[in-house]
């Protein structure tokens, strides 16, 4: 007896793919922010290719949080089917502009999110994302910086005001400052000129830890001060190495960005945000730069050079 085998079409064998448009906010000075190339990376990884399954609407401040909320309120009016942030402001900015829109993060610190993803006593916005466990790791980066620089007494800290993140980080570097026989000096600024007439203030026998956003060009400030004056300076992640920087710890950007892509391609075939878990980041690394060691007269134990994963020479 004959079959006969009915084979469709191509037209009828290939379903539409839904195609999905991300909004994107932080406070970067260029569109391909470290955590913007992991997010694409990981997506691609997933099957999402950029152009047929999923486009970005990228929006970035140049490190300007004064303007956060306006450009946060301009995405708003935009068909977009979820908005992907970096840093707190950029969160909280999206979440106060279109609450109802699921967001998904990085570059957030751990002891403040519950603040910020909550909208009632029971109940979490529809916000999930990858903290960067900014304010945990503070007193090991603490640590680090007085092993590499002993001499060290004081520790300036430069955090845009009002900063719910850079407060909470503060109260933990006290502690681990006074074990270390350090001194925190906290100063807040409004705008890049203020961070320019504190960075005056610095001395010999002085460190600097810097933040982890980009607002008011904080950590390049750090960064330039710290070479030209050698002053040792510690920083979040080792962008800031490669770049010159003396030591980091803490999570990469890129890799916060692959590792909020599951969350994002999760977000996008239909789970709620406030269903997934906030992860901390994943990977931690520990990088040092040694030719800059070597201009700031600073001798890397064998120790830090066996635990770095990066070393920059």
């Amino acid at each position: 007896m004959a079959v006969l085998a009915i084979v469709p079409s191509p037209a009828e064998s290939q379903q539409p793919r839904r195609s999905y448009r991300i909004g994107v906010l932080n406070e970067a000075w260029q569109a391909n922010h470290p955590t913007v190339q992991g997010l694409k990376a990981g997506l691609a990884e997933l099957g999402f290719e950029e152009g047929r399954d999923v486009t970005f609407d990228i929006r970035f401040t140049q490190g300007n949080r004064n303007i956060t909320t306006q450009v946060a309120a301009a995405m708003a009016g935009e068909a977009l089917d979820m908005i992907f942030t970096s840093g707190e402001a950029a969160m909280q900015a999206a979440f106060d502009a279109r609450p109802t829109i699921p967001i998904v993060f990085t570059m957030v610190g751990d002891t403040v999110i519950p603040r910020l993803t909550r909208v009632g006593p029971n109940t979490r916005a529809n916000i999930t994302g990858v903290s960067s466990l900014n304010i945990k790791l503070g007193p090991k980066r603490l640590e680090i910086l007085k092993t590499l620089a002993p001499t060290i007494h004081r520790i300036w800290v430069i955090y845009p005001a009002a900063d719910a993140t850079a407060l909470a980080a503060i109260r933990e570097l006290e502690g681990a400052a006074s074990r270390l026989k350090l001194e925190i000096v906290s100063r807040p600024v409004w705008s890049t000129e203020e961070v320019a007439r504190v960075l005056a203030s610095v001395r010999p026998g002085d460190g600097f830890l810097a933040p982890e956003n980009d607002t008011f060009d904080i950590p390049a400030a750090m960064l330039e001060t710290s070479l030209q004056s050698r002053i040792p300076a510690v920083f979040s992640t080792a962008l800031w190495v490669r770049h010159g920087g003396l030591v980091s710890y803490g999570p990469d950007y890129y890799a916060q960005g692959l590792q909020a892509a599951r969350l994002v391609a999760k977000v996008l075939q239909g789970t709620r945000p406030e269903d997934l878990p906030i992860e901390g980041a994943d990977k931690i690394d520990l990088a040092v730069n040694l030719k800059t060691a070597t201009l700031l007269g600073v001798k890397v134990p064998r120790k830090v050079l066996l635990r770095a994963e990066t070393l920059q020479r």
